[in-house]
């Protein structure tokens, strides 16, 4: 084993899980250690919701992201959402649309099979992939959430092509699920921005990944049911230390799934936003309780932000 350990160390890993907890020493951009995202923001009005709840309990937010995709947001949402996203200086991230969930495929509906249901199915799926996403390029949104690997490397090439924006970011959905240094720094390799992390991670296994990595890690402290129902508030001063620059995300327990939302769940929709900023300000408030010496992205930063452009310059 020792001679194993050794090899993997010079192929550039540590050797182990880092239980003694090493801090990071990496940072974003403009020197912060944390930003804050909330998540399932499903259209213009849960995005409106959020930022007046952000006014309400006084919490700054850096990125809100959208799961149901941008193939179910008409042109006006986009361009909404986009438009809510420049003004308040907040990254918009939007999943891209198909995926086996939404196809017809059953397999993702049994028990075993339910780790194909992000994955994008044939040929056919890629490109519809890549069109939902050239068209919320051209209503200036500047980030997607992708959770297949031959996507991450199609919208790569793409990017090199010049037929997607070259500062387009793609972030990693949870579902993807690599959850080890050397798989996630090959996802870093094929043109992921950032990396949402399995939400069961021990602090030595974040850790770990920050050694072998240098995007910034997201990471829910706070888990939907159905992607393991935990809630990690305490620890988010130590998640910070270790795996810096992260993104702390605040999903929501006793949640219902509302993925795909629309109008006919836009009330439960907008009230959910609002208690994920709620209880962003629980865990904010920890870290200045306890911890006030982590530093975090002011409020209109912009370095390293995948901001939403104005639509007329956002023509590919």
């Amino acid at each position: 084993m020792k001679e194993t350990r050794r090899s993997i160390e010079e192929l550039g890993f540590p050797s182990t899980d880092c239980h003694h907890l090493p801090a990071s020493t990496k940072r974003f951009p403009d020197g912060a250690q944390y930003r804050v995202e909330i998540p399932s923001v499903e259209g213009p009005k849960s995005f409106k919701a959020v930022t007046e709840a952000c006014k309400e309990y006084g919490v700054e937010v850096h990125r809100i992201s959208q799961g149901s995709g941008i193939m179910l947001l008409t042109d006006d949402e986009l361009e909404e959402m986009a438009e809510i996203g420049r003004k308040e200086k907040l990254e918009v991230s939007l999943f891209v649309g198909p995926r086996g969930s939404w196809d017809i495929t059953a397999m993702q509906r049994a028990s075993a099979g339910q780790v194909t249901g992000l994955r994008v199915e044939g040929m056919d799926q890629l490109v519809y992939a890549v069109e939902d996403i050239k068209r919320a390029c051209k209503a200036g949104i500047r980030s997607i959430l992708v959770a297949d690997e031959g996507l991450l490397w199609l919208v790569n090439e793409f990017k090199k092509k010049g037929e997607l924006p070259e500062d387009l970011l793609v972030k990693i959905s949870v579902q993807m699920a690599h959850s080890n240094p050397v798989s996630i720094r090959l996802m870093e390799k094929h043109g992921a921005g950032t990396y949402n992390v399995p939400t069961d991670l021990t602090l030595g296994r974040l850790a770990a990944i920050r050694q072998a990595v240098d995007i910034p890690l997201d990471i829910y402290v706070e888990v939907p049911d159905d992607i393991g129902g935990f809630i990690r508030h305490y620890e988010i001063p130590e998640i910070i230390r270790v795996a810096a620059p992260v993104y702390i995300k605040f999903g929501l327990r006793n949640a219902p799934n509302i993925y795909p939302s629309g109008t006919h769940l836009e009330e439960t929709s907008i009230k959910l936003s609002k208690e994920r900023v709620r209880r962003a300000k629980l865990g904010l408030d920890l870290i200045t309780r306890y911890n006030p010496e982590l530093v975090a992205s002011k409020k209109g930063t912009t370095e390293g932000l995948a901001i939403p452009r104005e639509m007329d310059k956002a023509v590919l």
